[in-house]
């Protein structure tokens, strides 16, 4: 009985399953609040913006907007149902989000576009050849992993194989079990993170950079589209646009698409009104100092617990956030933006050199989106623990493509959302309070962060060396 139940585990059907019971325990989780007209989280602020709408001015009782223009969209829709209800909807929509971005991953981007794998046909046991163990062809990246000039047509040959065949084909069964492969590993993300990403705007873009992700090799302004329209939501998008730019071919369409999106953006907001806001979410950010869960905060954390220094932590009530003050302090505060622009140079500069010496464009957009998002978060002052929903897109796509590879980074972001979930939601509240322990899994977490960089760094040099294999 052992065998037919991992051969149904390893079904779509079967992922659907963890997936309605994962997100049904959510629902039921927000229904404890949403029942008695609460929100949950920030999604109380949302709620606070939703009903005094967009261009309402600054009190006590609404805050700066924060966010780039587009979350308005997300934010404002589940109005509809009401200030009670508000928390419902906005759950409601996650939940259709999640749900079209797996239908894609499952359905849908295992499938060969017009012309890939005709070689392929009736060929390697599953998984026994390289092209096979990384669901690639020998040509480059199959089915979403495309070689990024696909669209020129098909391949020699591949007419006479037909797409039934190509369908058919043993790198394509591989391809299908890659995506239940990373459609579970979403799942159980999703166990430990459902709390940060059913309560905040991350948990909107997540699914549409999943979508783009999936098309950015294959179809790159369609991936360029979606990605430029996650960025207008939140920010960290752009690591992924900016990886395409650097590894396609198609970077002019790729720049052009991006513009023409955030064109039609600013248009809109012209239209409706408060223009004046289009770039609130990059100025309110400067009142902020070095946050409680940043990467570069774990030496004052410390010496906090150990009461060295006159180090404390505390939160800074202007803008809701708990942040680390000593000596130092704001000296690391002020370096922390140019910091991050050298470490988004210096990544840049890895997938320059990995390109340049012959390194698979496909896997350079994937490993480079995982490296530059990374570099976001590890760079950054802020470091809130939604941060870690960046991570998700990426890995799952990278599991897709080659869940040999992958599996090691699939780990590392793994152990960083459970050591997140033990943060928050559960003992927060001991954390700012400078608990060891808490300060300890705090570190933990950090070190895991810092080691998904080391490990993506190294992945990206060995694609960019002429000894590699891909």
């Amino acid at each position: 009985m052992r065998r037919p139940v991992r051969e149904w585990l390893l079904t779509p059907a079967a992922v659907w399953c963890g997936f309605a019971v994962v997100h049904v325990y959510f629902l039921c989780w927000m229904a404890s609040f949403f029942l008695h007209g609460w929100a949950f989280s920030d999604t109380e602020q949302y709620r606070e913006w939703a009903m005094a709408g967009y261009n309402a001015p600054v009190t006590d009782a609404v805050s700066p907007w924060v966010y780039p223009v587009l979350a308005q969209v997300p934010i404002m829709l589940p109005r509809i149902a009401g200030h009670d209800l508000y928390l419902l909807a906005w759950t409601l929509m996650i939940t259709v989000l999640d749900a079209v971005a797996m239908w894609f991953l499952l359905h849908r981007a295992h499938r060969p576009a017009r012309g890939e794998l005709p070689e392929l046909v009736g060929g390697t046991p599953d998984d026994d050849a390289a092209g096979s163990r990384s669901g690639l062809s020998p040509r480059g990246p199959v089915a979403g992993g495309a070689p990024d000039d696909v669209e020129a047509g098909p391949a020699p040959g591949a007419a006479s194989n037909g797409p039934g065949a190509a369908h058919g084909s043993s790198a394509v069964q591989s391809r299908r079990r890659s995506a239940v492969v990373a459609g579970w590993w979403w799942v159980v993300f999703t166990v430990f993170l459902g709390y940060l990403s059913f309560a905040r705007v991350e948990g909107v873009a997540a699914p549409i950079v999943l979508i783009g992700l999936l098309y950015a090799v294959r179809r790159p302004v369609v991936g360029s589209a979606l990605l430029s329209v996650a960025t207008w939501i939140k920010v960290w998008p752009a690591a992924a646009v900016l990886a395409m730019v650097i590894a396609l071919r198609q970077r002019a369409r790729i720049v052009l698409t991006g513009i023409v999106v955030s064109a039609a953006v600013v248009g809109g907001v012209l239209v409706l009104g408060g223009i004046e806001h289009i770039a609130a979410f990059a100025l309110n950010q400067g009142s902020r100092g070095m946050q409680l869960e940043a990467t570069f905060s774990t030496p004052w954390v410390w010496a906090a617990v150990l009461g060295l220094w006159d180090s404390r932590i505390a939160d800074n009530t202007a803008i809701n956030s708990t942040e680390v003050y000593g000596p130092g302090v704001d000296v690391m505060a002020s370096l922390m933006q140019p910091l991050l622009l050298l470490a988004v140079a210096g990544a840049a500069a890895l997938l320059i050199r990995a390109l340049r010496r012959g390194a698979d464009r496909g896997r350079l957009v994937y490993a480079g989106t995982l490296l530059l998002t990374t570099v976001l978060i590890v760079f950054n002052k802020v470091g809130s623990p939604q941060f870690m929903v960046w991570l998700a897109p990426v890995v799952v796509v990278g599991l897709l493509h080659d869940r040999v590879r992958w599996l090691a980074p699939a780990l590392l972001v793994l152990g960083t959302a459970a050591a997140t979930f033990v943060i928050y939601p559960l003992f927060y509240t001991p954390l700012i309070h400078a608990n060891p322990v808490m300060a300890a899994v705090l570190t933990v977490r950090n070190v895991l962060l810092v080691s998904l960089l080391v490990w993506t760094g190294r992945r990206i040099w060995e694609l960019g060396s002429r000894t590699a294999v891909n």
